[in-house]
């Protein structure tokens, strides 16, 4: 076990870095967004929304496997950074290629031809990922998250400053495309810097299909999950205009802070992790998903329900009146950004264990199950609908595929129910004294501060163990002292 404890050792430090720069992003991401709000309409955001949801599909599948495969090679890197170079390059220049000659059908299908040229120049950030996708992936192999964090928020500087300068100069949709190429390319130089990865090129055909056999499965899977997370814009925007799309892509956004911010810091060293532990043998494993389901469940649950409960007052005091219709879709999202996280970790899980045709098949279903529902949804009821059956697809189809997956890969559900039932009581309670209280109090700030307040108050009562509670008030008297 004290194998297990280096590791954790070191991903523990992988994810305080991630965390602090994600906070950091999505503070500024957020700031953003509301100085964007004020500058720009509905309509921009929702011609943004289709390019960003071209984009985001695309960097699931931008670098064929390569980063995943790269991370949990056995084996030396500097055998397989060569190929795995080549064909990460050779994959996102083909898809950029692809998506030129696709764009204007695509932006057609999704309700807005001006579209089209926002996806191209917004493309163009997929192929510095592609360019830089083997030194990222060593950076995350070797616990070294704090040179990614420092990467990325050099890049969000640049992001920010050309988007604003853009969008008060009236670039509208464009000025988000041309703020995220301008910071991805920045972020793009630095990585290749500080990754210390002699740039070499070349090809094994050996390596490569070792590579591939690992990365393509994955790759699909993780393009299916690049698309259950953007068709909803294509469909709420082809059924009910980009005007609507804006308000749900408000929604969206609020509901993928979370993701955004622990999501993506706990996937840049889950699967390094669980490749080390799986190297260990099975028990190692079992104790790492011991340990990592009820710390993200806990982290997890009490904003989901928050966004759920407290919708309308969350939407009304960031985004003011104006934004209140995006609050019908933000309580159903919110459900559907819960489950998304734990998929992620199983899909790390499965990832590490070699498993990624399994992720690959949950996903398929996944949205085999989801495109009729939206589109059903959609048409029904607006964009609650849709969002309504999101959350209803993710719940009923997702949770029991996942756990279908993890238990023919050797690892026992009951160790993700058991990490889940505090947690999953705790939330539903913080919900039920929320609701309770918002029906009495007038104003979006005084709901926020005492029913919010009070529902994570009586969430950590739940979930957090005595001992721990007994212990951090301890030291909080100890450092009220000094």
């Amino acid at each position: 076990m004290s194998e297990v404890g280096d590791i954790g050792r070191k991903a523990g430090r992988g994810l305080r870095w991630s965390l602090l720069g994600n906070l950091v992003m999505r503070a500024g991401s957020f700031t953003m967004s509301l100085v964007l709000a004020r500058l720009l309409v509905p309509e921009d955001f929702g011609v943004f929304a289709i390019a960003l949801a071209a984009t985001q599909f695309v960097i699931y599948i931008n670098d064929a496997g390569v980063i995943a495969a790269t991370v949990q090679w056995r084996g030396r890197l500097e055998e397989v950074a060569p190929t795995a170079t080549v064909v990460a390059i050779a994959s996102s220049l083909t898809l950029y290629a692809l998506f030129w000659v696709i764009a204007p059908f695509y932006a057609r299908l999704a309700g807005s031809e001006d579209a089209t040229w926002v996806i191209r120049v917004l493309m163009a950030t997929n192929v510095v990922y592609g360019l830089t996708a083997v030194r990222s992936a060593t950076l995350m192999r070797r616990f070294e998250q704090d040179k990614l964090a420092w990467a990325n928020l050099a890049g969000f500087v640049v992001t920010a400053a050309v988007s604003i300068t853009l969008a008060a100069n009236g670039a509208g949709a464009y000025s988000f495309a041309w703020g995220q190429l301008s910071g991805g390319v920045l972020t793009g130089l630095l990585v290749l810097v500080l990754a210390r990865v002699k740039i070499e090129l070349g090809f094994d055909r050996v390596l490569a299909a070792r590579l591939l056999r690992f990365g393509l499965p994955l790759c699909v899977s993780l393009g299916l999950e690049g698309l259950l997370l953007n068709m909803d814009a294509v469909i709420v925007g082809d059924v009910l205009g980009p005007v609507l799309l804006g308000y749900y892509l408000l929604a969206y956004n609020i509901s993928s802070w979370v993701p955004g911010l622990i999501g993506t810091a706990i996937r840049y060293v889950a699967l390094p992790s669980f490749a080390r532990l799986a190297e260990e043998g099975e028990e190692s494993t079992r104790e790492g998903v011991r340990q990592a389901v009820p710390l993200l469940a806990g982290l997890v649950l009490p904003i989901a329900a928050l966004l759920s409960t407290l919708a309308p007052a969350v939407v009304e005091f960031l985004y003011g009146a104006s934004w209140l219709p995006a609050a019908q879709a933000l309580r159903f999202l919110a459900m559907v950004m819960a489950v998304r996280m734990l998929s992620l970790l199983i899909t790390d899980i499965l990832a590490a264990l070699g498993r990624t045709k399994a992720t690959m098949w949950v996903n398929l279903c996944w949205a085999a199950a989801l495109l009729p529902a939206l589109l059903i949804g959609a048409g029904l009821d607006g964009i609650r609908g849709a969002a309504m059956a999101h959350a209803v697809i993710a719940v009923l189809v997702a949770l029991p595929l996942l756990a279908v997956a993890l238990r023919r890969s050797g690892v026992p559900v009951r160790l993700v129910g058991a990490g889940l039932a505090r947690p999953l009581l705790g939330g539903a309670l913080a919900g039920g004294v929320m609701t309770a209280l918002a029906t009495v109090i007038d104003g979006a700030f005084f709901e926020l501060c005492v029913a919010g307040g009070a529902g994570l108050l009586l969430f950590v009562l739940v979930v957090v163990p005595r001992a721990v509670l007994k212990r951090l008030v301890r030291q909080g008297r100890v450092h009220a002292r000094l």
